[in-house]
């Protein structure tokens, strides 16, 4: 099975290929080369979950609500 590239990568992907680096890592049990190729690729999906996860941000809306507290529609998160 071909390993998917960070770039194609979900968020959920990303974390879970994140999470493995860092487990690999905080073991030490692998060759310093191999930590260093790790460490970059850490950084590779850290940057694409950020990435992601600012994507989805922007897309969140807030309800905005009417008289009594009564929703009366969407608009996008300002600031994000």
């Amino acid at each position: 099975m071909a390993e998917i590239e960070i770039a194609d990568m979900t968020f959920e992907q990303a974390m879970a290929a994140l999470e493995q680096v860092v487990n690999q890592l905080e073991r030490g049990e692998v060759a310093l080369d191999q930590s260093i190729r790790l460490s970059e690729r850490g950084a590779l999906l850290k940057e694409r979950c950020a990435k992601l996860l600012k994507e989805a941000e922007e897309r969140v809306e807030k309800i905005t609500l009417g008289e009594g507290g009564v929703p009366k529609g969407t608009q996008p998160v300002e600031g994000l």
